[in-house]
């Protein structure tokens, strides 16, 4: 069993308009954007960015707008909910915000559903989570922590929670098709696997969630996590420098693509903190393309 990995890093999904995200994200659910950047991929789409004062691994949500990309298909080999730690109490205050109301989640505990501009699944999740929030426009008292968890949808449960027992998490709980797996210790450490062995295969495209992250510490812990999984028979990436993280790649049983990405060296490495998301930030190998790419993606306030 593996005890590098602390939780989630980071979770990246697709979308379709750069300004209706941006705007979500800062504006709707009050997270700093803090990096704007481009596809490594596809250098003339954004990488966007959005979480606590700096971007801690376990709040960062990232974005790759394809402007007029179509709607995804959901179903089963995707991510189907992103949830979101709120303070305890905060639950009616958000739903009032988002034009909403307030659930009881299968595990008893007060939610409160939304979809971002692209009809990507979030759940604002009461839970006692200690981290310090960012305070944009909304007041820390109901501020977003980080992620609490994700909901990965899989045909056969079974194989991934193996996957991720041999990661380092715990069954804790069940309610109904849906597995609790959980990372002792830390934040932004739970997996709710649900199972439906009859959904159809997921199409992505807007909408859908392209991978998630795992965190650890640094390279040396990245390495022997990589060595691990290897050895148990995933096709594991050469390790990627991102920039802002270094990262390796896998698919799980289920279809769904894992990251483990490192925390060092973070967002602040080339931006001052003060004014992290606030330049376009371009990867060395696409320097050059900066004024036709200055030219062609739509400006963000």
């Amino acid at each position: 069993m593996l005890d590098q990995i602390n939780g989630l890093h980071h979770v990246t999904t697709i979308g379709a308009d750069p300004v209706a995200i941006d705007r979500f994200w800062t504006h709707d659910l009050g997270l700093r954007r803090v990096k704007k950047t481009v596809n490594f991929d596809a250098p003339d789409v954004y990488h966007l960015y959005y979480g606590d004062d700096l971007g801690r691994p376990g709040t960062a949500m990232t974005y790759f707008p394809f402007p007029g990309a179509g709607k995804g298909t959901r179903g089963a080999g995707e991510v189907h909910e992103v949830r979101l730690a709120i303070p305890q109490g905060a639950a009616a205050f958000w739903a009032d915000r988002l034009g909403t109301k307030v659930e009881v989640d299968a595990f008893g505990t007060p939610v409160v559903h939304v979809a971002a501009p692209d009809g990507d699944l979030f759940a604002l999740v009461e839970d006692d989570d200690p981290r310090t929030p960012f305070t944009g426009t909304v007041s820390t008292d109901h501020a977003i922590r980080g992620f609490h968890s994700v909901a990965p949808l899989v045909n056969d449960a079974a194989p991934t929670a193996e996957l991720l027992r041999f990661m380092g998490y715990e069954e804790t709980a069940r309610a109904g098709d849906t597995i609790r797996m959980t990372r002792p210790g830390g934040v932004a450490n739970v997996v709710d696997l649900i199972e439906h062995p009859n959904a159809p295969a997921a199409r992505q495209s807007a909408g859908s969630v392209h991978h998630i992250a795992f965190s650890v510490d640094d390279r040396a812990a990245q390495q022997a996590v990589r060595t691990a999984l290897a050895e148990q028979g995933f096709q594991v990436t050469p390790v990627i420098d991102r920039d802002y993280f270094w990262a390796i790649y896998f698919r799980t049983p289920g279809g769904i693509l894992f990251e483990v990405a490192t925390n060092e060296p973070g967002f602040d490495r080339d931006e001052d903190p003060a004014s992290l998301g606030q330049a376009l930030k371009l990867p060395r190998q696409h320097e050059h393309l900066r004024p036709q790419l200055e030219r062609h993606l739509v400006p963000l306030d």
